[in-house]
């Protein structure tokens, strides 16, 4: 809780004490002297002894509540401001304020609001600035009398003895199948400085149940700390904090390690300018697109308290990060924004912040990225998620049902635990769906390091572009709902792949689309499904959206002078067979058109059609059918 009313220090109060009698004032004044040469014990039983001598002096009322929450003792400081403000209302009334922020402390928000308004009501010419903030505290308190009355369903799990034990687990970070999660521990070392550092550990989910976690390791873990860890999607590259390290450039910096072929992690690299400055750089949150980093960044205002905002950053072809920007109103506030996490929708961004609305201290929001960019109005997810407390990094599962966060809450394995909770419908993100592959040596069944490629079918915008594991020849990669992709794999001296996925109708669960790709060499007989060319009904007119194959299949010809190619058009056993054979006839015509258009030898190129005559699936089924409309070519 930040305390924005006028503080009420010894100094502030006059020899024109609000009291007549002469002991009160002798005591009261001995108090003062003490307080300021720090010996608040002894103040203490001389301001106690001041209020025997009169119940209603407000001057040692206030000192006293003051003292006390100095020392974070909220209850007695609650009973003497409360005391004092009763005894005259319009003595010093900055008081209220100072007892309405401990009301909210103890969630007594209709209180609280009283005393709110009653600060307005007994200041005199308050500024704007004042007022504002005012207001916005009691917009607060009726928010949050508001949302206790219409609680959100809550009910935290325990993630259980795999993953947390009596040291203090937190800031959980996931692949985006859910299957890997990597999170921070403090972990007692008698090396360390103060006997304990943070380390990352690593658990594996197995017949839904998190398996026992593992330490990440060297390079990674050191004996200085490491925390607030963001794993990529496909759980490669991970972004952390670290401070006060020899190659920082502020007290706090963003550093990168990736995994290796061997499942160990690189050696931290420091991000560097323009991410990391002077300042305090820290919580990163990778998005699933492979180029995107949120992270917050801090630094302090004239009246030395610590300003925190959301900055994000893009990772640009020339393998440089972008100069970071920060998130526009109604994003970041005049407040603190912290524990940014990013979606692997790409567009959804959870985040706390003491600058909205809200239950009190820091509250959890969730903003969405616009069509045209923009971010739209922070939503508040709402009570018992929220409460009077600070509450912070929370992370959301890839099919939006699961929230994860850290609590000390009873019951635990001891200290802070990872919890998960399910998430309320209504502040849930777009869903997600991935495609998880293995890229292999169609003879010889050993993994490929290839190139992929995920391209938006409607906008033509890559979605991810990368590379396979080299040892394992796998990839995993997001797809947000809403839309469909086309997927292209390539590797010099074989033949591509393609694909598509139609998430344009987001469904009521994650979808997984798991591929088993084999690559094969140019070599005579060999064929490749175009499964990115599209046509509209008895039509042979190539849409828009097959231009990606075109050019993929264009490409691989300029590569290879010397492959001659079959292109075959297929349909199902729908219709009329002679219609079906000009149809298909036709649009492998169109296929030759379109290479012969752009330079390639028209004697490279033969385009037959097929009809139905050569299936490869069962025409009794629409599944079947699809399978056999298609276009497809042959090596020669």
């Amino acid at each position: 809780m930040v305390f924005v009313s006028v503080t009420v220090s010894a100094q502030s109060i006059q020899n024109q004490y609000h009291t007549s009698n002469k002991a009160a004032i002798r005591l009261f004044e001995e108090g003062k002297k003490q307080y300021d040469s720090r010996q608040d014990d002894k103040a203490i039983r001389s301001f106690q002894s001041a209020i025997e001598k009169d119940s209603l002096f407000s001057d040692a009322l206030l000192i006293l509540g003051q003292i006390y929450l100095e020392r974070q003792d909220n209850e007695l400081a609650r009973k003497y401001y409360r005391k004092a403000v009763m005894a005259d209302p319009a003595y010093l009334p900055g008081a209220h304020a100072i007892v309405g922020d401990i009301e909210v402390m103890f969630a007594n928000y209709p209180t609280a609001l009283s005393d709110y308004r009653n600060y307005l009501k007994y200041v005199q010419s308050p500024s704007a600035d004042r007022v504002n903030e005012m207001n916005r505290r009691i917009s607060g308190c009726e928010f949050a009398i508001d949302a206790m009355k219409h609680p959100v369903p809550f009910r935290p799990q325990n993630l259980g003895k795999g993953v947390n034990t009596p040291e203090a687990e937190y800031f959980p970070s996931f692949t985006v199948d859910q299957r890997q999660m990597v999170f921070t521990r403090d972990v007692r070392d008698p090396a360390a400085s103060g006997g304990h550092q943070e380390d990352f550990l690593i658990s594996s989910l197995k017949d839904s149940v998190w398996g026992v976690a593992r330490n990440a390791g060297a390079p990674l873990n050191s004996v200085m700390n490491e925390g607030a860890p963001s794993i990529s999607a496909d759980g490669r590259v991970l972004f952390f904090t670290a401070c006060e390290r020899p190659d920082g450039r502020g007290s706090c910096d963003i550093y990168l390690s990736r995994r290796m072929d061997d499942g160990s992690w690189s050696k931290p690299v420091n991000l560097g300018s323009p991410v990391n400055t002077s300042a305090w750089e820290s919580q990163p949150s990778f998005s699933s697109d492979g180029k995107t980093l949120y992270f917050i960044r801090g630094s302090y205002n004239r009246e030395r308290r610590r300003m925190t905002d959301i900055y994000v950053t893009t990772f640009r072809e020339d393998m440089t990060w972008s100069e970071p920007r920060k998130l526009p109103s109604p994003v970041n506030t005049t407040g603190q924004e912290e524990s940014v996490f990013i979606h692997q929708d790409n567009k959804t961004l959870y985040f706390s912040s003491d600058g909205h609305i809200g239950m009190g201290g820091k509250d959890i929001y969730y903003t969405r990225m616009q069509s045209d960019s923009t971010w739209s109005t922070p939503v508040n997810l709402g009570y018992p998620v929220n409460t009077q407390a600070d509450e912070n990094s929370v992370v959301v599962s890839a099919d939006g049902r699961k929230a994860y966060f850290a609590s000390d809450r009873s019951g635990g394995q001891g200290n802070l635990d990872i919890y998960a909770f399910d998430l309320p419908e209504s502040v849930r993100p777009v869903l997600v769906s991935y495609v998880k592959a293995k890229v292999s040596d169609a003879s010889s069944g050993f993994p490929l390091q290839a190139e992929f490629e995920i391209v938006d079918v409607s906008s033509g915008e890559v979605i991810v572009s990368n590379t396979t594991d080299r040892r394992k020849g796998e990839f995993l990669a997001c797809l947000p709902a809403g839309r469909s992709y086309l997927l292209n794999v390539n590797k010099e001296g074989y033949l591509f792949y393609s694909d598509h996925f139609n998430c344009a109708e987001a469904t009521s669960r994650q979808q997984a689309f798991e591929l088993d790709i084999r690559l094969s060499k140019p070599v005579a007989g060999e064929r490749v499904v175009l499964k990115n060319l599209f046509f509209d009904l008895n039509s042979f007119d190539l849409k828009p959206e097959s231009k990606p194959e075109l050019e993929r299949l264009l490409a691989f010809l300029k590569k290879n002078p010397a492959v001659r190619i079959a292109i075959g058009g297929h349909t199902d056993s729908s219709g009329d067979d002679r219609k079906n054979k000009v149809l298909s006839e036709q649009r492998a015509t169109s296929v030759k058109r379109f290479l012969t258009d752009r330079n390639i030898d028209p004697a490279r190129v033969d385009a037959i059609g097929y009809g139905s005559t050569n299936p490869v699936a069962d025409n009794a089924t629409e599944e079947g059918r699809a399978l056999n409309r298609r276009t497809e070519f042959v090596i020669r």
